[in-house]
């Protein structure tokens, strides 16, 4: 079930783009309904794998994938109508991809960081600010878009620490090879 719930969520990301994009005057409330609705499915799925027992390897690689791509696409629509303010847009932009790019150095080197505090508190601000743009509370999304912003590059530091770390106890751990 809660796999379903996050091929769902991913299924409607597209739906959520094309409804806000070809609307030449901004995006109206069936894409912010849908965002919020995609949104609010991370909790959802993340409770019905809690309370039903259902973990599992697809559901754990498919739940940030689908957060990271509903941030983009929320930026994307906020960007295009000038919903919020473009130069947060752009650091937000660069500090999901530096998480992925890190995540993916750090797999490579068989480092599994896991989501901090930061990063988790650091959701619901940037969500809400997306969706608080789309809907045209632009103060209210601004402020949101600044706080999440600070958490999420805040839990990029502690990543970049944490990884950091992990590498040097790694190297530290490893035999040397004898001459």
């Amino acid at each position: 079930m809660p796999n379903a719930i996050g091929l769902l969520r991913l299924a409607l990301i597209p739906v959520f783009l094309v409804l806000a994009l070809t609307d030449p005057g901004g995006p109206g409330a069936v894409p912010a309904v849908i965002f919020a609705g995609v949104a609010a499915g991370d909790y959802l799925d993340g409770l019905v794998a809690r309370l039903t027992g259902q973990y599992s390897r697809l559901g754990a690689l498919l739940d940030p994938i689908v957060d990271r791509l509903l941030v983009l696409a929320g930026v994307v629509v906020c960007w295009r109508f000038e919903l919020l303010p473009r130069w947060a847009l752009d650091v937000l932009v660069a500090r999901e991809v530096a998480v992925v790019v890190l995540a993916r150095a750090g797999m490579g080197r068989g480092l599994d960081l896991q989501i901090n505090w930061a990063g988790r508190l650091a959701v619901w601000p940037t969500m809400s600010a997306l969706f608080f743009g789309l809907v045209g509370l632009w103060t209210l999304g601004s402020v949101l878009l600044y706080a999440g912003l600070a958490l999420s590059l805040v839990a990029l530091g502690m990543y970049v620490r944490d990884g950091l770390g992990a590498l040097r106890t790694t190297r530290k751990e490893s035999p040397t090879p004898s001459s």
